[in-house]
């Protein structure tokens, strides 16, 4: 069951228990899908890697031996787009037996037509050696976590089952049990049931530490598909500047449409009213002296009320405070205006950009707003600091908590503004309070 409290954390509530399982984990390992699918992964790379690496140095090599004529660059071409291929393929199979979900790499630019431009844009793009060198060192690699997983494998699960073995075999090539050790003179056999019992035992210890061994060995596999096959870090920052831009656009346009439904239903609406009030006045004027002036008093309330939401919207769009004064005086202003007492303390040895002053200024007001409306705390506190080139701010709370940061709710709003200017917001909110909100964003003079 959870209540809503708004956008504050789309709400206070419970959060659900994770299922809780009979068996520990060490235990479970051996017998869960992931283990399966790891190993599936681990034994199939053997047989691929030795394709890819024959398909990697003999494309290449038949291409670079030709470059002396012209046919070496449609084979190298060639080569490397059949490793994109490749690529592909390999992605796929790591998202279906490792769960690994890697971004496709960037498209080819082709920026002139025709077969030229294209074998040029195959060959200048880095993506396309990337694939070609995956190819290569998958072999090495997986000859190696193939040894060592099929090693536990098979030694863990023939000494956990060697008690039945045992029971269905006991004499085998007139031998009774599993020959330990033997030479010209000796021989010593697991034959009586302590011995039996400790076999057992070990491949035991096997069987539960290969689930472990074989994770360990597809990390790496992880982080070279990741890191061969995947967008790299200059496209990936691209698509995130391109994400950002978006957001700010966006946020851009619902502040003018916020800005523009307060003015029209706000004080639009007041100053047409007055408009009409000192209308009528003006033609009582003559004929009652006593109501024109009871409706000119009226209309003058209506001049400061209108007035006074003028200057919260602009208050709203950017202080006047916040130019003049910076980040202190405009954050204990704002926070005068909160339900609850909030303490303030600013420590700031200069001011940071306009722009990153003005988001922090409304991430604490957005927040304090929540405060004020959600919480029911009876304090709060506000600091902000900085630590070398990252501005941080942090609102704490002592209300019900359960602040949500996840989608349509107030918070992720915050955090997607956030995150235009490579900033983070990190929410602590366990039911019953109390509430840590922290804000990072960038330093910029």
């Amino acid at each position: 069951m959870a209540t809503q409290y708004g956008e504050y954390g789309q709400g206070y509530g419970f959060q659900e228990t994770g299922r809780q399982h009979r068996l520990p984990t060490a235990l479970r390992a051996p017998i869960e899908g992931r283990h399966w699918g790891e190993l599936a992964y681990v034994l199939l790379s053997l047989p691929i890697s030795i394709v890819l690496f024959t398909y990697a140095v003999t494309m290449v090599s038949l291409g670079a031996g030709l470059l002396v004529t012209f046919l070496g660059i449609p084979v190298l071409a060639g080569a490397l787009a059949g490793g994109r291929g490749i690529g592909a393929l390999e992605r796929a199979r790591a998202r279906a037996l490792l769960g690994l979900e890697v971004a496709d790499p960037e498209p080819l630019r082709v920026r002139k037509h025709g077969p030229m431009g294209w074998m040029g844009a195959v060959l200048k793009s880095g993506t396309s050696w990337r694939h070609m060198l995956y190819s290569v060192l998958q072999l090495p690699w997986s000859v190696f976590s193939f040894a060592v997983s099929v090693t536990f494998f098979s030694c863990g699960w023939t000494l956990l089952t060697y008690p039945l073995w045992f029971w269905l075999f006991p004499m085998y090539g007139d031998q009774g049990g599993l020959q330990l050790y033997g030479d010209e003179t000796h021989r010593i056999y697991l034959d009586n049931p302590f011995e039996i019992t400790v076999t057992a035992l070990v491949g035991l210890l096997f069987t539960m530490a290969t689930p472990w061994i074989v994770r360990a060995l597809t990390m790496v596999d992880r982080l070279m598909v990741h890191g061969l096959l995947g967008p790299s870090l200059l496209a990936k920052r691209v698509v995130e500047l391109e994400s950002d831009r978006g957001v700010v656009v966006d946020t851009a346009a619902a502040d003018l449409r916020r800005i523009e439904r307060d003015l029209h239903d706000g004080a639009q609406a007041r100053l047409v009213a007055l408009a009409m009030d000192l209308g009528l006045a003006k033609e009582k004027l003559a004929e009652d002296p006593r109501a024109a002036a009871r409706m000119v008093d009226e209309a003058h309330g209506e001049v400061k009320t209108a007035l006074q939401e003028l200057r919260d919207l602009a208050r709203g769009i950017h202080p006047a405070v916040l130019t003049d004064r910076g980040l202190d005086a405009a954050l204990s202003a704002v926070s005068s205006r909160c339900a609850v007492p909030v303490k303030v303390e600013v420590d700031l040895a200069e001011r940071p950009a306009p722009a990153i002053e003005g988001i922090a200024y409304f991430t604490v007001s957005e927040l304090l707003q929540n405060i004020s409306k959600h919480s029911g705390a009876t304090w709060a506190a506000v600091d902000v600091w900085r630590v070398e080139n990252r501005l941080m701010l942090q609102v704490v709370d002592n209300g019900v908590g359960g602040a949500d940061a996840s989608g349509g709710s107030g918070l992720a709003g915050l955090a997607g503004r956030l995150d235009a200017v490579d900033g983070i917001l990190v929410v602590d909110s366990p039911v019953g309070g109390p509430t840590r909100v922290t804000a990072e964003l960038p330093w910029r003079r």
